[in-house]
């Protein structure tokens, strides 16, 4: 694919596979638009357009509009300093209102050149912010795993099993997205059949996608291995319960993969057909954002729930219920088989 708005959409359509494979993005650097930016008119003036939205919203002074321009800034290359990510997201973190969502946001403002990412700053208030959270303690299974820190790794995994939920933030970054996408009126210039409102769409779910998420597959590898300690196998059953509930497809399909792998029989046939739902859901959910760019209609129900906030799960789940979609998969249907690249193990975090 190529282009820039058809580039942002690409994240979104990474969904459809990773529940089957439950693979999560590492914590990555976003690609840019530097080259793709000039490929055609239209992608030039998305691009411009983006950069004036976060132009105006860096005039903001509160928590949510400078994590929605934070998270616009990123992507944008040779950015002014002051309109950076690095230069929003710290303004972000400084005020009184930040929250969990925009440390979580600022792990991503590190120099992974340097090795030095995520950013150590922001974990270490993500951990004291949000110590019952599971995804910050998954997010530091990962990095102590690729350092090679058993102990603190098996200490990690003790706490997320230990906590209360997990939440990624994905659904903070779409709200915080949603409800500043609309500070200006896009341009002619930006719009495809949906109009105004496809182009919005598009932004908000391009850009959330871009957002740090733990390596899942860290924590679905140790304890798939196991074996005979029933002290990790414990744990890691406590921890697929939590992420059954957790706040994006991406943690549900590994709580769902955990009970199929450790379970009895029966947690194992009841955890298959869920998974297999959630794969349905996923798919149709990816292929109602592809409509958003022909039907203003469907690119309103997703701007309507990324703005009700809640997590990515919730706002996914209210998309296919206002789409009339059953969130229950046909007896006859069955899910497209995952490419082996995309269910490969993906490391701590990469560049």
């Amino acid at each position: 694919m190529r282009g820039w708005h058809r580039l942002a959409l690409a994240g979104t359509l990474s969904l459809v596979a990773a529940p089957a494979a439950f693979a999560a993005p590492p914590l990555q650097q976003p690609a840019t638009a530097a080259t793709a930016a000039g490929s055609n008119p239209r992608e030039q003036a998305l691009q411009s357009f983006q950069r004036d939205l976060v132009s105006v919203l860096a005039l903001r002074a509160t928590a949510q509009p400078l994590l929605g321009a934070a998270l616009l800034a990123r992507p944008l290359p040779k950015q002014p300093k002051t309109n950076s990510f690095h230069a929003l997201i710290s303004r972000a973190a400084a005020t009184g209102d930040a929250g969990p969502a925009v440390q979580w946001a600022r792990l991503a403002d590190c120099d992974a050149r340097a090795d030095a990412c995520p950013n150590a700053t922001a974990l270490r208030k993500l951990l004291e912010q949000a110590p019952d959270n599971a995804a910050p303690w998954l997010l530091k299974l990962g990095l102590d795993t690729r350092d090679m820190k058993s102990d603190a790794a098996r200490d990690d995994l003790a706490r997320a099993a230990a906590a209360k939920s997990y939440d990624d933030y994905a659904g903070s970054s779409l709200s915080a997205l949603a409800g500043v996408v609309d500070a200006l009126p896009p341009p002619p210039a930006t719009q495809g059949a949906s109009g105004a409102v496809g182009v919005q769409a598009l932004i908000v779910l391009g850009n959330a996608r871009l957002q740090p998420r733990p390596a899942l597959p860290v924590a679905a590898k140790l304890c798939e291995d196991a074996g005979e300690d029933a002290a990790i196998k414990a744990d890691c059953l406590k921890l697929g319960e939590l992420l059954e509930w957790g706040s994006s497809p991406l943690a549900r399909s590994l709580g769902l993969r955990l009970r199929e792998v450790l379970g009895d029989a029966a947690a194992q046939a009841d955890a298959r057909q869920q998974r297999r739902d959630l794969t349905w859901q996923v798919q149709n959910y990816s292929q109602l954002a592809l409509r958003a760019q022909d039907d203003p209609a469907t690119a309103r129900q997703l701007l309507a729930a990324a703005k009700q906030g809640g997590t990515e799960m919730s706002q996914l789940t209210a998309v296919l219920r206002a789409s009339g979609v059953s969130t229950t998969a046909p007896a006859s249907w069955q899910p497209a088989t995952p490419d082996p690249a995309q269910a490969a193990p993906a490391p701590a975090h990469s560049p």
